[in-house]
């Protein structure tokens, strides 16, 4: 906030320099902030033309063949006038851009315009670099450190309850994806406005709209896919094989200790689904496990229900990858796959942390007596640490 005050009152007091330039750049960043796609689960750029915008103005140095003029205020004035520009009719309907994305994209433009304004200006950049390869090399650099600049912001300010080493991690894996291609276009933007002039924009839009729809159709493929598997585990609770709520749980519980142990992406999501879908060969059964509890099962019996609940997964057209897991949650640990000794351990944390095994500590404690063969140790102290972050009694209850 203090940083778009003092450039407002810069910009303000000294005017604005080639208002065309501003004014392209401003409506294109918030177009794109517009046609933000909302936010997705694990998706870190939710407005990724307004971000490449905003980074192609910071990295502008040239326009049609001439030096451009506008300094790094400049630059945080036009991008966090055209965010509140565009947050307004987010904000009408509920569906507005937290304050900490707002602030992380206006300080990581900051930061690429403070390293490539000052050496455009004064002839460095071009001395140094030249207009070609080396040129070109240079801003993918500048758009490498900006990239972390804004991971690190990210981790600093989640409001997750985890260390700030996991946290990182998972910014940082993230923009392989779609952050990839908004720092790719970015660059060529500003490249491309400095040989051809405005005209470029436009032209050079179109690539990352076309991806921005694609990944629209691929969430909304993603959410229905999610939402089927969530319906389909709640049919042991309707049932009345497993209580309310249990599935839910060892899924949520479970992809924490994943994000623990470094899981992402598509892990966490073969994860997930497995922890959702856990208990569904309890279906098969005659008569009903007492609350649902296989922990308490004899292994054997463990092991049963379980490949009953693979073959139940295998018919439902849910990955591959789902079914062995939810086939080996039963087996010896060291013959598992990390998925499934953290579905096995959460599943059993949450059968038996009731009374009779004197609550979430002695359930915990329960686990830790059989990491000798039946649940990872690293896996248990990573539930652990989820735990104590949260709170023991409510994590394990709800």
């Amino acid at each position: 906030m203090l940083l778009a005050v003092v450039a407002f009152g810069h910009t303000l007091w000294n005017g604005v320099a080639e208002p065309g330039h501003a004014l392209a750049f401003g409506v294109l960043v918030t177009v794109g902030e517009l046609a933000r796609w909302g936010s997705l689960p694990g998706e870190r750029e939710p407005a990724p033309l307004g971000a490449a915008g905003a980074l192609a103005y910071a990295l502008l140095g040239r326009s049609g063949g001439e030096a451009t003029t506008h300094g790094v205020l400049q630059v945080v004035t036009v991008v966090a006038a055209a965010q509140l520009l565009a947050s307004v009719p987010h904000t009408a309907r509920g569906s507005g851009p937290g304050p900490d994305l707002v602030a992380r994209r206006v300080l990581a433009v900051g930061f690429a315009a403070v390293c490539f304004q000052p050496l455009s200006h004064s002839g460095r950049s071009e001395r140094w670099f030249g207009e070609g390869l080396y040129f070109a090399l240079f801003l993918v650099l500048l758009l490498a450190l900006t990239a972390l600049c804004e991971a690190v912001l990210a981790a600093l300010t989640a409001t997750t309850p985890r260390p700030f080493g996991p946290l990182l991690r998972d910014e940082l894996r993230a923009l392989i994806g779609i952050g990839s291609a908004v720092c790719a276009t970015g660059a060529v933007m500003a490249l491309g406005v400095a040989v051809a002039g405005l005209w470029a924009l436009p032209l050079l839009c179109v690539p990352l709209l076309l991806t921005q729809v694609s990944f629209r159709r691929y969430a909304a493929v993603r959410t229905t896919y999610r939402q089927t598997i969530a319906s389909l585990a709640r049919s042991t609770e309707i049932a009345g094989y497993t209580p309310h709520g249990h599935a839910r749980r060892v899924a949520e519980l479970s992809t924490a200790v994943g994000r623990e142990l470094g899981l992402a992406g598509p892990e966490l999501s073969v994860l997930e689904y497995a922890a959702l879908m856990h208990d569904i060969g309890q279906l098969s059964l005659v008569d009903p496990v007492p609350d649902g509890a296989t922990a308490r099962l004899p292994a054997g019996e463990q092991r049963r229900i379980a490949l009953l609940g693979g073959a139940v997964v295998r018919q439902t057209g849910v990955d591959t990858a789902v079914a062995v897991v939810v086939e080996q949650q039963a087996d010896p640990y060291r013959e598992q796959p990390t998925a499934a000794r953290i579905v096995r351990a959460v599943n059993a944390y949450d059968d038996l942390r009731g009374e009779g095994a004197g609550g979430p500590l002695g359930a915990l404690e329960q686990l830790r007596l059989g990491t000798g063969r039946d649940y990872q140790p690293l896996v248990v102290e990573a539930l652990a640490r989820v735990l104590a972050r949260g709170g023991l009694t409510s994590v394990g209850s709800g």
